[in-house]
C-alpha cells in the first residue's frame, strides 16, 4: 500500500491540477499504481500562492466528497508545500502552517531552485524546537545540493529529513537530477520517495517505478519503507525511522 507525500492535486489552487476534472484523473492515476492515500500539497509561497491552511482543509474535504461520489478509493489528506522563507517559524507559532495531515509533526519545505539559503539551518532549528521537522522536498533538483552534496547531509545530520522525487529517480528530470538522487538514496539521507505529481500526464502520481529503481540501490524492505512505513508514520504524527535510527 503506497502513501504520497507531495501532490499538487487540488484543482484551480497553485501550478497543479487545473480542473476538477483533471484532478479526478490525477485520482485514478494513483489508484491504477497502487496509492490508497495522497497529501495534497499546494504550494505557498509569498506573492505568488498563499491558499490559507483553512482553504486547504476546505479544498481537502469537498474534494474527498467527490472522490466518493465517483467510487475512486484513494484517500485525499491535508498538507502544503511551504517556500523556505525567514518567517516560516513565527508563522507556525500563530498557528498559520499545516503540516503533514495536519498532524502538527512534520512539515514540508520547499528550497529556491537555485540554492540554498544562508539561513535555512537556522529556520531550521527553530522549527525543530517547536516540535516540527522540517522535510526537504526534492533536494535533488536544487542546483546548489547537486553540485554540494554535503550541503544537504549536514542539515539531515541537524534533524531535517528528506523528500526524493520518483521521476528524478527514473530520469523525468534529467541525468544530473538521477545522480543525486542515488547519490542521496546511498548515503542514507532519503525517508521518502513522492510524486509531486502536478497532473495526470507527464508528472502524474506514480511511484511504483521509482520504487522498483530505488531496489536497485536499497534493499527491498529499505525502499518500501520510503513509499510505505515512513510515510504512514508520517501522516500519523509518529516517529520516522530509517537506517538504524530514530528521527523525532
Amino acid at each position: 500500500m503506497l502513501i504520497d507525500i507531495h501532490v499538487h492535486i487540488l484543482p484551480e489552487i497553485d501550478d497543479g491540477a487545473g480542473s476538477l476534472d483533471e484532478a479526478v484523473e490525477m485520482s485514478r492515476c494513483a489508484c491504477g499504481d497502487g496509492i490508497s492515500a495522497v497529501v495534497a500539497t499546494p504550494h505557498v509561497i509569498s506573492g505568488i500562492y498563499h491558499p490559507a491552511r483553512e482553504t486547504i482543509l476546505t479544498a481537502v474535504c469537498r474534494f474527498n466528497s467527490v472522490l466518493r461520489e465517483n467510487d475512486i478509493p484513494l484517500e485525499v489528506l491535508p498538507g502544503a508545500e511551504y517556500r523556505l522563507e525567514p518567517d516560516l517559524p513565527e508563522r507556525l507559532t500563530r498557528g498559520e502552517l499545516l503540516t503533514l495531515n495536519d498532524s502538527g509533526r512534520y512539515l514540508l519545505v520547499e528550497m529556491p531552485s537555485a540554492c540554498v539559503p544562508r539561513y535555512a539551518g537556522r529556520i531550521f532549528y527553530e522549527l525543530l524546537l517547536r516540535g516540527v521537522t522540517p522535510v526537504i522536498a526534492h533536494p535533488e533538483r536544487n542546483t546548489m545540493l547537486v553540485k554540494e552534496p554535503s550541503l544537504l547531509y549536514d542539515l539531515v545530520f541537524r534533524g531535517a529529513l528528506v523528500q526524493v522525487t520518483a521521476g528524478s529517480l527514473t530520469g523525468v528530470f534529467g541525468s544530473g537530477a538521477a545522480r543525486t538522487a542515488r547519490l542521496f538514496l546511498e548515503h542514507g539521507c532519503v525517508h521518502f520517495l513522492a510524486s509531486d505529481a502536478h497532473s495526470a500526464g507527464g508528472r502524474a502520481p506514480v511511484l511504483s517505478d521509482a520504487l522498483k529503481k530505488a531496489g536497485c540501490f536499497l534493499s527491498p524492505e529499505k525502499a518500501a519503507r520510503l513509499v510505505s512505513g515512513n510515510p504512514r508514520r508520517a501522516i500519523r504524527g509518529e516517529s520516522i525511522e530509517t537506517a538504524g535510527l530514530l528521527f523525532k
